[in-house]
Formats: structure tokens, C-alpha cells, sequence
């Protein structure tokens, strides 16, 4: 790609810096008036601060909150309807399904599955070079191109009159979707500090679960659409025309970074970034450092984040595809399927906003909440396998119950991106995670088998099982993060100025890695 490249660390970039000092662990701390310290492959944000023609008075409080508001119009309302689109084009195939997709392109055996899974491979295949390119070009525009292509291979698809070409369509869409989240988390590690970030990650993430009611509208009006075309062709056009005509709006208007953004002036673009100080990760660094990428896959971090995306989206894979077959086998027609899932999407909405809210009020207690949010669903799951057919009020209730997860997946991926430092360093870790993500939502369709329809016993012990597994992995990786940090600053107490003495400006957008960078932090 002609990318340039690092070979070697600089003397920096040694975790033996036993000379730096710490930073505390105060995510909301901000003083302005600092110097950053110099490096020629530093990040983009030192060109704001090299420039003598930028401010450098003090800044008020009150100043920079006007400007958060500023950036939460400028960022949130374009990812947020982007992610309602990006969960309803996940399920315009399960409302296909029951507008007779099936029956129309005579799938048998385990094709429908495959379709499923068919989508996340062209998103496995494309993870990694999207993620380069998306540290390569300017991340806005190569942002909404990509949406753009995924609502023309959305609408195509309403062409298909086979398997094959269905397979090979939702391999491309899978492809250009497969920068959507790892975009939305840079952007969000960009332009927010890591006491805000699960609270924005929440916000656009909440659009999830509004995706899934407008989803369920609209499935409601295509089905009562009486045209020439079967009611699931009309699902694949509509939708499309509205992910492609957001797609061009993100291309225009999403600002590529706080430090080039067009609707700010040079004085909030400063604040904008000086803002970030504290989280030790900069803003972004344009070159491609492999001896971050050698670092990214010696982490153990990484591992967990994959197996954590993994076992987060197994039951997600299965739930967001036969999740309305679940809801017609309780005895719904169709169009009253379509319209079950709106409060399923609603309190989803309201499980995330409620588990960011309580997450920025007490501090350091993601993986706690991430294991309270995880409750439901086990209960929920439990039920489904348990409860009696004939129970459907309480089969139902048990369905909505398997909602919350997705709010335990908003605090995982604010704990990737709050816990990785390192621009390449980032990009690889958001890659790997999604690469897990992928793999769950290849395999989650394969355990609701036909033959077991409507309950779908195996589909429902995968979930919970898996999501047994996420509380171990998140419980193990909230001891070993604490553990870090208490080893680091014993290490720096011992040094001259102890953890005191800290100097966080020498180091905050030198593109170090969390583990070259002893001010480095973890939040667990």
C-alpha cells in the first residue's frame, strides 16, 4: 500500500522507563496550558501544538464543556444512524425469511444458516487490510464510501434468483460492512477521553436496539407493500436505498479528526485534543509500525479480546438471525412477529443507556458491570430452554430477557480501546477483536438447527454457555489489568518525584504503546 513502516522501536519504546513517571488514575483530570514532548513519528495532534500560531492561554472549564457538546453534534447523530442501519441490515435476511425468501429461492438444508454465516466471512477476509486502509486514509471519508457500497450490494441482493448469487452478495456487503465498528471505535478513541468513551460508545450503541424496533416498522409497512415484487425483495431495496443515501451524507459531512476538523477553529481543535491528554493514547499516527503489530500479538490483552468478541456474539449470530423464527414458533403470525421486536429492540436501547450511566458513576467498574448486565441473559436463556411451550407469555418474556448482553459488549469494546495504546497498535487490536466477532457470528447460526425449530435447544445452550465463558474471561482480565497497574506503580514510587513527580505531557502523543509508556494506566 506504500505505507511507511517502522522496523524498530526507537529508544523509546522500552517498558523500562523506570524514570517516567505515573500518571494517577483520574479519567475526568485536565490541565491546559502544556508542552508536549517531540518525536518525529509522533502523532498527527503534535502538528496543532508545533504550530506557533495556535492559542496557548489558559482554558476555561466552562469553555471546554461547550465544546464536547459541539463535537457530541458533530460525531454522535452520524454514527448512532449509522449503527441503526448497520443492525437493521443484519436482520433484513430473518425478515426474509419469514417473507418467504426461502420458499422463493427454494434454500434447504443448512443454506438459509450459510447465508448468515456467508456475511461475516466476507467481513473475516477484509478485517485486517480495512483496518490499514482506515489508519491510511482519512477515516470519515473511507468511512461513508464503504456504507455507501454496502447499501448497493444490500439492494442488488433483491436481484437474486439463487443460493449462490445470494452468498456471494452478502460476502461483499459482509466485506464493505467490516470497517463500520472498528471506525466507530477509533473515531470515538479520537475525540473523546476514556471517562467519556464508554458513554458515547453507549449512545451510538443504543442504536442498536432502535435499529431493532425500526427494523421491526419497517418489516411491519414492507409487508403490507402489495407490488409486483415479493415482500422480501422490497425489504433488500428499501433498506439499501437508505444505507447507500447515508452512506453519501457521512462522506461529506463526518469529520476525518479533531485535528483537521473543518467546523472547528484552530483554538477548539487544540482543546479538542489537548482534551485527550490524560488517556495516554493520542489521537492518530498515519505510518504503520510493525514492532507495534509485533507487540499487539505478544499482548495478552489481544487474546482476550478476541475470545471475549467470540464468545459475545455466538449467541448474537443465532439470536439476530432465528430470532424471529424463535418469536413465530410461539404461535405469532407473521406480521405480529415483525412487530414483537420492537420492544425487544427498546429494551436494549434502555439496558445500554442505563449500564453506561451507572458505569460513569462509580469509577474503575467496568468488568463488574459487564458481569451484572450479563444476568439477564443467562436468566433468560435458562428459560428458554425450560419453560414450557405452551408458557408463550413467559417464553417471550425470556426472549426479551436475552436483550441486555448488548450492553455488556458496549463496556468490552470501551475497555479495548480505553486499554490500548499505540495508533497500529490500536488498529490491530480493534482488528482481532472483530476478527472474534466475526468467527461468533459465523458459528452462532449453526447451533439453531432446522430439525429443532422452534426451540432450538442446542442454539440456546450455546448461548448459555458462552456467555458463562464471557463472565470468566472478563473476571480474569479485570485481576490482571488491577495487577498491572499496582505492579507499575510500585515501580515508579521508587523512582525520583515519585508518583507524584508524574510528568503525563512527556508522553501523551508520542504514539507509544501501553506497554512502552509506564504513565500508561489500565481501566478495569
Amino acid at each position: 500500500m506504500g505505507n511507511k513502516t517502522e522496523t524498530e522501536p526507537s529508544s523509546l519504546h522500552t517498558e523500562n522507563i523506570a524514570d517516567l513517571p505515573s500518571d494517577t488514575h483520574d479519567e475526568n483530570h485536565f490541565q491546559p496550558g502544556w508542552k508536549p514532548g517531540t518525536r518525529p513519528d509522533g502523532d498527527t495532534a503534535m502538528a496543532l501544538f508545533n504550530d506557533p500560531d495556535a492559542p496557548h492561554e489558559e482554558i476555561d472549564p466552562s469553555e471546554a464543556r461547550k465544546l464536547l457538546r459541539k463535537i457530541d453534534l458533530m460525531i454522535l447523530p452520524y454514527l448512532a444512524v449509522c449503527y441503526a442501519f448497520f443492525y437493521i441490515d443484519k436482520t433484513t435476511l430473518s425478515y426474509a425469511a419469514i417473507f418467504g425468501i426461502q420458499e422463493d429461492l427454494n434454500l434447504h438444508g443448512t443454506q438459509y444458516s450459510w447465508l448468515s454465516s456467508v456475511f461475516y466471512f466476507g467481513f473475516l477476509a477484509w478485517a485486517f487490510p480495512t483496518n490499514f486502509l482506515m489508519q491510511r486514509l482519512p477515516i470519515g471519508k473511507y468511512l461513508g464510501a464503504n456504507i455507501f457500497m454496502w447499501g448497493v450490494f444490500l439492494i442488488i441482493q433483491a436481484a437474486c434468483h439463487n443460493f449462490a448469487t445470494l452468498a456471494v452478495l452478502r460476502a461483499l456487503g459482509g466485506a464493505a460492512e467490516a470497517c463500520a465498528d472498528p471506525a466507530f471505535m477509533l473515531i470515538t478513541s479520537m475525540w473523546y477521553t476514556r471517562r467519556e468513551q464508554p458513554v458515547r460508545i453507549g449512545l451510538w450503541y443504543t442504536a442498536n436496539g432502535l435499529g431493532i424496533a425500526l427494523g421491526g416498522l419497517l418489516g411491519y409497512g414492507i409487508g403490507h407493500i402489495r407490488g409486483a415484487l415479493p415482500s422480501w425483495k422490497y425489504e433488500f431495496i428499501v433498506i439499501g436505498c437508505l444505507c447507500s443515501t447515508w452512506g453519501i451524507v457521512m462522506f461529506f459531512l463526518l469529520p476525518d479528526s479533531p485535528v483537521t476538523a473543518p467546523l472547528l477553529s484552530k483554538r477548539e481543535r487544540r482543546i479538542a485534543v489537548e482534551r485527550l491528554r490524560e488517556n495516554q493514547t493520542g489521537v492518530e499516527n498515519k505510518h504503520i509500525k510493525l514492532h507495534q503489530i509485533r507487540e499487539a500479538f505478544l499482548d495478552y490483552k489481544l487474546y482476550f479480546f478476541f475470545a471475549l468478541g467470540l464468545v459475545c456474539n455466538i449467541p448474537n449470530g443465532g439470536i439476530s438471525n432465528f430470532g424471529t423464527l424463535i418469536i413465530k414458533g410461539f404461535g405469532f403470525s407473521t406480521l405480529v412477529t415483525t412487530l414483537m421486536q420492537i420492544p425487544y429492540g427498546v429494551l436494549i436501547a434502555l439496558s445500554i443507556l442505563t449500564c453506561v450511566y451507572l458505569n460513569d458513576r462509580f469509577e474503575n467498574r467496568r468488568c463488574l458491570f459487564i458481569v451484572i448486565f450479563l444476568l439477564p441473559n443467562i436468566a433468560g436463556a435458562f428459560g428458554l430452554r425450560f419453560v414450557p411451550q405452551d408458557q408463550k407469555v413467559g417464553r417471550l418474556i425470556c426472549y426479551y430477557l436475552t436483550g441486555p448482553y448488548n450492553a455488556a459488549f458496549v463496556l468490552v469494546l470501551s475497555m479495548q480501546i480505553a486499554n490500548t495504546a499505540g495508533h497500529t497498535k490500536k488498529v490491530v487490536t480493534n482488528a482481532v477483536l472483530f476478527l472474534g466477532y466475526c468467527t461468533g457470528n459465523i458459528a452462532g447460526p449453526f447451533f439453531y438447527k432446522t430439525s429443532q425449530a422452534p426451540t432450538y435447544e442446542l442454539g440456546i445452550w450455546s448461548m448459555i454457555v458462552c456467555h458463562l465463558l464471557e463472565v470468566v474471561l472478563i473476571s480474569t482480565l479485570g485481576f490482571l489489568l488491577r495487577w498491572e497497574n499496582r505492579r507499575r506503580d510500585r515501580i515508579q514510587s521508587q523512582t525520583e518525584g515519585g508518583l507524584e513527580g508524574r510528568d503525563l505531557d512527556s508522553t501523551a502523543f508520542l504514539d507509544l504503546t501501553d506497554r512502552e509508556n509506564l504513565n500508561f494506566r489500565y481501566i478495569y
